[in-house]
């Protein structure tokens, strides 16, 4: 009898970029997916931060100081290298504000780095491997926020389920390239992104009530399930969502 195999979790001899690798979730993606045995590219505007985190993870990390809300650099980075076989876009934002009094400056802002950089950085690592002819794995770092919403996060929201319109739309067209086209959903996951919300005691006691697991979400939490989105064990997975939100999205 020949029983299956469990296909791998492993990524030797490939290559993946990685946005927001100079802290939090970016940093922690990065490892994971160096550790499984990929070459990483590491990308944020702190070079200093950057430069530490390659030193970190050892030779199989590469520092690229970008802004990536400027998409010519970032095309002409992209262009400039090998295809990548996986992208980890969890360059992100947040700039909590009531409905009512969220300015034009923080929408943009916001609008700029979760949905417009992604969208374009996206695009240009799948045409890199649509013109050599070889698969890939695309993941944006989206938030249970894509799927349902909360107080103050009205734009918050907003760009997380644009985030994930686009991730389905994508992973429709490109699919018979073999690119795949997924989001991963964390909750709240201690990160200095998270610090503002996770300060306030009344804000974490309003977190902590919802997340059935009844604890904060650490970036190792994520580490498994970015490896499993980026190898073959996730193989006919596209066009949808991992949640790791501790059960807050059960009710």
């Amino acid at each position: 009898m020949r029983l299956p195999v469990t296909p791998s979790f492993r990524l030797d001899g490939k290559r993946a970029l990685v946005t927001g690798a100079s802290s939090g979730i970016g940093l922690a993606a990065a490892a994971a997916l160096a550790g499984a045995g990929a070459q990483v590219v590491l990308v944020a505007r702190g070079g200093d931060a950057l430069a530490t985190v390659a030193q970190a993870i050892g030779p199989a990390a590469t520092a690229c100081p970008l802004d990536i809300t400027d998409l010519a650099a970032t095309a002409a980075m992209v262009a400039a290298q090998d295809p990548f076989d996986v992208l980890v876009n969890a360059a992100g934002t947040a700039r909590h504000a009531p409905a009512l009094t969220t300015t034009p400056e923080d929408y943009d802002a916001t609008m700029a780095l979760n949905l417009r950089a992604a969208y374009f950085l996206t695009r240009e690592v799948a045409r890199g491997l649509i013109a050599a002819g070889r698969p890939g794995s695309l993941i944006n770092i989206s938030s249970q926020m894509g799927h349902i919403a909360g107080p103050d996060r009205a734009v918050y929201a907003a760009s997380k389920h644009a985030l994930e319109g686009m991730t389905k739309a994508m992973a429709i067209e490109w699919g018979p390239h073999g690119i795949r086209v997924n989001t991963l959903c964390p909750t709240f996951i201690r990160t200095p992104l998270a610090e503002v919300t996770l300060s306030d005691p009344a804000k974490r006691a309003w977190v902590l009530s919802k997340i059935k697991l009844a604890r904060l979400g650490e970036v190792e939490d994520l580490m498994g399930p970015v490896v499993f989105l980026a190898s073959d064990a996730s193989r006919l997975m596209t066009g949808t969502h991992l949640l790791i939100d501790g059960g807050w999205t059960a009710e």
